[in-house]
């Protein structure tokens, strides 16, 4: 069982979060959410359409592993089905973060395939587990939908085949990268962005 951790600390390290990534260009406009696990019955949550380079406190609100409000008049948004569901399944996952950057959102329309596989980059060891450049990393890549419960059930069916790590890419839509705490999220983020960046520019350029 996970310690209940401190909302006020969760929702410092989801700000600042917010801050960085949109500073990165990885989150325009309203795009994105972010989550962190509060215990093993709630997280916190980004509340719907607000900026995620402005968050405050009162952008965030508690919701329960089902994506429903706990105390709280906020909205969540109809993703926060896919980090919830993320928590259900593993339960070493203490954040989620959901970004819309242009090297996720195209590289994930140029794989045909259900999954995207990156290999010989160094950057591969920000990715936890990792102690070398040679091993493939694996990505998921699902089609978008509007319908969020759909998309989580195809998420929870995927992981049932083989567990995922460290992120999924939706089709023309963006990443989630999750990890231990919201730090290691962030690392994850970080370093995937990275090997999206590189391969994207592997593949203008016509190398295989």
């Amino acid at each position: 069982m996970r310690a209940p951790i401190p909302s006020a600390i969760l929702s410092s390290a989801l700000i600042d979060a917010g801050r960085w990534i949109d500073a990165q260009g990885w989150c325009p406009a309203t795009g994105g959410n972010f989550s962190a696990r509060l215990s093993d019955a709630h997280a916190l949550v980004t509340a719907s359409g607000r900026h995620k380079g402005q968050l405050t406190d009162d952008d965030l609100l508690t919701v329960d592993l089902e994506g429903n409000p706990v105390e709280s008049r906020l909205r969540p948004s109809a993703e926060t089905l896919l980090h919830t569901r993320l928590y259900q399944l593993e339960s070493g996952v203490g954040a989620v973060l959901h970004t819309h950057s242009v090297a996720s959102t195209v590289l994930s329309r140029l794989e045909p395939g259900d999954w995207l596989t990156i290999s010989g980059y160094e950057m591969q060891k920000s990715l936890n587990g990792n102690t070398s450049h040679e091993p493939d990393i694996r990505l998921a890549v699902f089609e978008n939908t509007q319908d969020m419960q759909a998309l989580a059930e195809q998420l929870a069916s995927r992981w049932q085949q083989m567990p995922l790590n460290w992120g999924f890419l939706v089709r023309g839509h963006g990443l989630y990268a999750w990890g231990r705490d919201v730090n290691e999220a962030r690392r994850h983020l970080e370093g995937l962005e990275f090997l999206f960046t590189c391969e994207l520019e592997m593949r203008r350029l016509g190398v295989k």
